[in-house]
């Protein structure tokens, strides 16, 4: 990038985690457009009585931080937690500058990941099929025959990204046409080509049993037939599937090795997809764990929700071995 002026302002959402946010500053300030890069921190305020100590500790920290060209910090008064506080700061700063690069506080970086989503951004402006820029790519086995750096993928990433405010502004918060999308088994099958947890996560979102932002920016994704822009190499490390966050559990099964090399990246216009990657993508989602497999078995043959509704002690089996 050769004017700053096309730098992107980068966006960090912090809560009550001080030492994985540190780490993720850290690793950011090695990234070489740090010091040139508008930095934009956004720390939600206490939940309850037990994140008040923690929530300091993180808003002591930040107002340490250096190594950026210009740093904001934007301490909420209420808590609002992660979803509204996305949609709302995103919302601030794509308005002002026109794209973004959105972090949260758990996510170590590769020094090249900055060159990499301003040089996205920059490519793949005026490619209205391209929805977002993902810095994380899932631990998938990429084709020998696939030689580019990058490829489409079917559902965007909450795991250190970027967009455009063009695309931001057609997101639909409300899912106006969900009460359509419920009925439509064709559609849900088409949304779930990006994993199949798509189409429950959706619907646990409008339930109100989860509070996602995400799932709906990639539900409008899907509506909008966009694609997201993978490196084959990622860029990106989450370090909060560790039992601290407050939307993820314990896994290691999203554990990446980070790209060190200084490479440039090689953007290609009219990327076409991939049916293999998009098949590995796909499987990645697949629930992992026996319990997991046996619902997703029972929901493809439709007597899932048979046996739910069911007031016998086959529902009370069902219960059981689903958390219901």
């Amino acid at each position: 990038m050769k004017n700053n002026k096309l730098l992107a302002p980068i966006v960090l959402f912090v809560y009550n985690r001080p030492d994985h946010t540190k780490k993720t500053v850290e690793a950011l300030k090695k990234n070489r457009y740090a010091n040139e890069s508008n930095l934009f921190i956004f720390s939600d305020a206490p939940k309850n009585k037990n994140s008040v100590k923690e929530v300091r500790k993180v808003r002591e920290y930040i107002k340490s931080i250096t190594g950026f060209k210009n740093i904001t910090i934007k301490e909420a008064k209420t808590n609002k937690g992660l979803a509204n506080s996305v949609i709302e700061g995103v919302t601030e700063i794509i308005d002002k500058y026109g794209k973004v690069i959105v972090l949260e506080d758990d996510l170590i970086t590769s020094v090249n990941f900055l060159e990499y989503m301003n040089e996205a951004l920059e490519f793949y402006n005026k490619d209205k099929k391209i929805w977002s820029i993902s810095g994380y790519n899932p631990p998938i086995k990429i084709p020998g025959n696939y030689k580019n750096d990058v490829y489409l993928g079917l559902r965007a990433s909450s795991w250190g990204w970027a967009t455009w405010d063009d695309r931001w502004d057609k997101n639909d918060w409300e899912v106006k046409d969900y009460s359509n999308f419920k009925l439509d088994k064709k559609s849900q099958k088409l949304f779930n080509h990006g994993g199949d947890d798509m189409s429950e996560m959706l619907k646990n979102q409008m339930e109100g049993k989860i509070d996602s932002w995400a799932i709906r920016w990639c539900y409008n994704q899907f509506k909008t037939k966009t694609f997201t822009i993978f490196p084959i190499i990622s860029k990106v490390q989450n370090i909060g599937m560790d039992g601290s966050g407050v939307h993820c559990g314990r896994t290691e099964i999203n554990n990446v090795i980070l790209d060190k090399s200084n490479k440039k990246i090689i953007f290609i216009e009219n990327l076409k997809e991939n049916s293999n990657l998009i098949k590995q993508f796909k499987d990645h989602y697949k629930p992992k764990t026996i319990k997991g497999k046996i619902a997703l078995f029972l929901k493809k043959i439709k007597i899932y929700e048979y046996l739910k509704g069911k007031k016998t002690s086959i529902k009370l089996g069902i219960n059981y071995l689903f958390g219901k």
